[in-house]
């Protein structure tokens, strides 16, 4: 059992790939089967595993969520941090904070054209940190 916490720098909202990241701790930490559970610190972020390949599919999928939690909602109030902050709380509470994938033969099993993407939902550039537990 191993558990780490990778420090990713971020360019701004969108879709940011970390999959060759996680498959390098899973290499080097010698495990054959099992787990690698991976956790976000964030509550205006979050992870998924979505197509790698074309990005014109990220870019859908930033542009539909976009458009489902616009910025400057008048119904929103927690906007100290500015218009992004709200819309990318309510993004993260609709996908995911956590990622199970498992492990097989010292490999994420992950298929053809799945990547590991971390979220962004705020404007900012920055870091976000993401727990890496293997068992």
């Amino acid at each position: 059992m191993s558990v780490e916490i990778l420090t990713l720098r971020v360019t701004g909202q969108g879709l940011h790939e970390f999959t060759d990241q996680v498959h390098r701790r899973v290499s080097a930490s010698g495990l054959r089967q099992g787990l690698c559970t991976l956790f976000l610190r964030h509550t205006s972020a979050s992870l998924t595993i979505q197509e790698n390949a074309d990005p014109s599919a990220r870019r859908d999928l930033e542009a539909w969520l976009n458009r489902l939690v616009p910025e400057n909602d008048p119904l929103f109030t927690h906007t100290l941090e500015g218009p992004d902050d709200m819309p990318a709380h309510i993004k993260a509470a609709l996908t995911a904070a956590s990622l199970s994938i498992p492990i097989l033969d010292g490999e994420l099993t992950l298929g053809t054209w799945q990547g590991i993407f971390l979220w962004e939902h705020r404007h900012h550039r920055g870091e976000r940190q993401v727990v890496i537990h293997l068992a």
